[in-house]
């Protein structure tokens, strides 16, 4: 329900409104998703699903769509609406009050459980080598994507909307790419970093800067990183003791070699031992404000801090502002066996580490896919068109579709036809907000959380649920503001900036991107998208630990307090400069996304990494006529990771199977009957 958050005692008046927090513009509260489901339970009902309308109606223009999600402000991503189910089915209630699945009496060559990158690209490959086939995919959220989505405005004096990604905003390294994803990319006729503007911002003054925060320091001050400062000159500004500016400029400077004496190999072997915090701290000894002041330098690429990060994957991506302290060491320029995949893959990249293809980020691909398998989904699905065309999301379940795509409908059951090794089909039920409906399928990809399968098939080995239930996604928070101008970005001289301990630990104007007839916003006047990154793994944790407690804490923060807090965030950076939030922030959306980084197998953390065995190939196993995809069955929280694991699903079906013939009332007895 969109409403306009109260003020209350968490937000005094005066303050409130001197932020903007009574601005009317347009806002959705929320509330703990567990917590929203146990008490629908409680009183008698699961909860009817409110999901917006997505049939009929004429397509929208430039971007929208008939339900226009990516218009939605407010909550958007792992909604208590998309999370309801998932919860219920975890703590074993959802069949407590399910009532027995009812077939629709539909037959689909291929399921695909998820509408994320990896489930689109998997029924997209599927339909590519099977042309005709019968596809269905349905998806918990009320969007296609995943954490791959769009969020867009509409700026008063604006020729069009302003488009933003909500997550999923690049392509890390393409040029190093696994074959898979080189092959979709040229499939879909995307050419990387075409549309981009790299040298925009810094064009007009604007560099990366620090802001060390009084949460980490106890005083705001900006430190603008100037490319013609040295060093020493831009220490000296920092709200630091004297002892850390000292050893920050010998870090950065002029490190000497912490492990005299040892082979290459042997010091990547102790740097494979250690976090990046515990380096700067055990190994170099440096003051502990240092330390402080690059914990948050892999928040905003790792979604956790320097205490979490391996030294090993630190030392491989060190530049100019970020890790500092291993020049001495005089490593040999290879990747080691010690080093993460996402590392590995950045060594033999040529020199594109991110590179921003689209204003709405990934999401563009996930468009440019179901337009050409939905008819009349898309207006087009070239690079150049897809950002600016129309779409109509009621065509995406139309029941004349080969290929159909079902939204707000979280999958429940999947089980197959029979023995696993003999059977010719399997089962697929939904809840659709009001029962659980049930298709059949002649094969399956399961392209959704690998933690949430053990859930849905029941079948599986006790060993693969196992291996599922260790690919725990860290969480991620991603906000877009849109503001009335950036001229207050320009004044301070800054264009991308990390905070040292506050709540959002990154803010940047939107990446400089125009495609087609999209121009990005290049004056200082204009308006423009702002994004802002919170990642709320708790530090101190190994990183799986610290995704299971920050996502407790986002699941019980209520939007009025991100919202609030991006108000008061963005003043603190740039209210010198004459920035307003009550005038300037005119639009905000907010992505939450519980579940969204897939860890990938790190040192310190990860002992069999690189030996393995990896717990991921026993949870991407096929069964029976059930494939794993999806980035955690790789793992990795890029997109190529998320493409390559739907192409080697197809791969591990192997020949279509005809798609069947459904048969009223097919369904094996499970949890659901037994519950009753």
């Amino acid at each position: 329900m969109m409403a306009h958050f109260p003020l209350g005692e968490d937000f005094p008046g005066r303050q409130g409104r001197e932020l903007g927090m009574d601005r009317p513009i347009s806002r959705r509260d929320f509330f703990d998703g567990v917590a929203a489901v146990a008490a629908c339970a409680a009183a008698g009902s699961l909860p009817r699903r409110s999901r917006r309308s997505l049939a009929g109606g004429a397509p929208a223009p430039y971007g929208g769509a008939a339900g226009r999600p990516a218009l939605s402000q407010g909550l958007q991503g792992d909604t208590p609406d998309a999370l309801a189910v998932a919860h219920a089915l975890r703590d074993g209630r959802f069949w407590e009050r399910a009532g027995t699945p009812e077939p629709t009496g539909e037959g689909y060559d291929l399921v695909v459980v998820g509408a994320g990158i990896s489930g689109v690209t998997a029924a997209y490959t599927w339909t590519r080598r099977h042309p005709g086939s019968r596809v269905l995919i349905l998806d918990n959220h009320d969007d296609v994507g995943g954490h791959a989505r769009r969020n867009e405005f509409h700026p008063v004096g604006r020729d069009g909307p302003l488009v933003g990604h909500g997550g999923s905003r690049s392509l890390y390294a393409p040029s190093a790419w696994s074959p898979d994803g080189k092959d979709l990319l040229a499939d879909l006729g995307v050419e990387p970093g075409r549309h981009a503007d790299p040298d925009l911002y810094r064009g007009l003054g604007m560099h990366d800067a620090v802001f060390c925060d009084r949460e980490t320091f106890g005083a705001d001050k900006l430190v603008v990183l100037r490319p013609d400062k040295a060093t020493a000159q831009w220490a000296e500004e920092l709200p630091v003791a004297a002892q850390a500016r000292k050893d920050l400029v010998m870090l950065f400077d002029d490190p000497p070699d912490w492990f005299p004496g040892l082979t290459d190999e042997d010091k990547k072997k102790r740097l494979a031992g250690l976090t990046y915090a515990e380096f700067l701290r055990d190994v170099c000894r440096v003051h502990p404000d240092a330390v402080r002041f690059c914990q948050t330098m892999p928040n905003a690429t790792w979604a956790y801090g320097s205490d979490a990060l391996g030294a090993i994957d630190a030392w491989a991506t060190a530049d100019r502002y970020t890790y500092p302290g291993f020049a001495g060491l005089k490593l040999d320029r290879k990747p080691s066996a010690y080093n993460s995949r996402r590392v590995t893959s950045r060594w033999s990249a040529e020199d594109d580490a991110e590179v921003y293809c689209f204003p709405e980020g990934n999401h563009a691909l996930v468009r440019m896919m179901i337009g050409r398998m939905v008819p009349g989904f898309a207006g087009a699905t070239s690079m150049d068109r897809i950002t600016t065309t129309s779409f109509d999301y009621g065509t995406l379940d139309r029941p004349g579709n080969r290929v159909r795509l079902r939204l707000s409908s979280p999958v429940v059951l999947v089980h197959n036809d029979g023995p696993p090794d003999t059977a010719p089909t399997a089962t697929v039920g939904y809840f659709d907000g009001h029962r659980v409906r049930t298709v059949r399928a002649g094969a399956v990809i399961m392209a959704c959380w690998s933690t949430v399968i053990p859930h849905l098939v029941e079948e599986l080995p006790a060993e693969q649920k196992e291996a599922m239930r260790q690919a725990v996604k860290l969480p991620l928070v991603s906000a877009t503001a849109q503001l009335r101008d950036w001229r207050a970005f320009r004044a301070a001289g800054v264009c991308r900036v990390r905070f040292t301990g506050a709540y959002w630990v990154a803010v940047e104007p939107a990446p400089p991107v125009s495609i087609g007839s999209y121009r990005c916003p290049r004056g200082p006047g204009e308006p423009i998208n702002v994004h802002l990154v919170h990642t709320p793994a708790t530090p101190g944790l190994a990183p799986r630990d610290a995704a299971v407690a920050g996502r407790r804490a986002l699941f019980g923060t209520p939007y009025g307090r991100l919202e609030y807090g991006v108000r008061e965030q963005l003043t603190r950076l740039l209210g010198p400069w004459g920035f307003d939030p009550a005038r300037d922030i005119e639009g905000l959306t907010i992505n939450r996304w519980g579940h969204g980084h897939a860890p990938e197998y790190t040192r310190p953390w990860d002992a069999f990494h690189p030996d393995g065995p990896y717990p991921a190939d026993s949870a991407r196993r096929r069964f029976g006529r059930i494939a794993i995809a999806g980035s955690d069955s790789v793992p990795g929280a890029d997109a190529d990771a998320a493409v390559s694991a739907a192409y080697r699903a197809v791969r591990d079906l192997g020949d279509r199977p005809s798609a069947p013939r459904a048969r009223p009332g097919l369904f094996r007895p499970g949890r659901w009957e037994r519950a009753r």
